[in-house]
């Protein structure tokens, strides 16, 4: 069947690439660490003015950064065809799609694709390299407009400001002398 799709050229698709479904960082121990002790933090002081009831989303979130922060994501398949937009089973027609712009997260240019009003659905696609965004930037300009500074929400300045204060990994290294010394992963 591979060999079929290697001879057989969609003329709809424009460009096609595959990348990873969010950006990942493999990150070490000291972050679990940091996470387990925020989220302790949290706990008891929920606990101690009797909130219990909040102590769910708390662990719950731990839950999530824990899962999120272990498991890599899948690699899936992203098409710009001449009709709109496929990515993870999902098609965005050009006349539902408003504008976009490029981020970076984690060392990867991530291209966000925000809907027409109402909804104003994001849409979050990795571009794993230099060339595949210069060709993005250059088929969605034809389509959509493009933000080179996108309008940040107040929800977006939180993550952004929340993001500063997590550490950055570092894990222990022996040294020759027998002590060990930190070294960023």
């Amino acid at each position: 069947m591979e060999s079929f799709e290697n001879e057989y050229k969609n003329p709809q698709v424009i460009l096609f690439w595959k990348a990873p479904l969010r950006p990942y960082k493999k990150r070490g121990k000291l972050i679990l660490r940091f996470y387990l002790a925020v989220a302790m933090l949290l706990s008891l002081i929920v606990f101690f003015f009797g909130d219990r009831i909040l102590l769910i989303p708390i662990w719950a979130l731990l839950f999530l950064f824990y899962v999120l922060t272990i498991t890599p994501p899948a690699e899936v398949e992203n098409k710009i065809t001449r009709f709109g937009i496929e990515t993870a089973g999902i098609t965005l027609r050009w006349e539902a799609l408003s504008h976009f712009y490029f981020r970076s997260r984690f060392g990867f240019d991530v291209l966000t694709i925000v809907s027409q009003a109402p909804y104003f659905y994001h849409a979050y696609l990795v571009v794993p390299n230099k060339e595949i965004k210069k060709n993005l930037l250059a088929i969605l300009s034809e389509h959509l407009i493009y933000q080179e500074k996108p309008q940040q929400s107040l929800t977006d300045k939180m993550v952004d400001w929340f993001s500063k204060l997590i550490p950055d990994d570092q894990e222990e290294i022996p040294t020759a002398a027998g002590s060990s010394a930190a070294a960023p992963l």
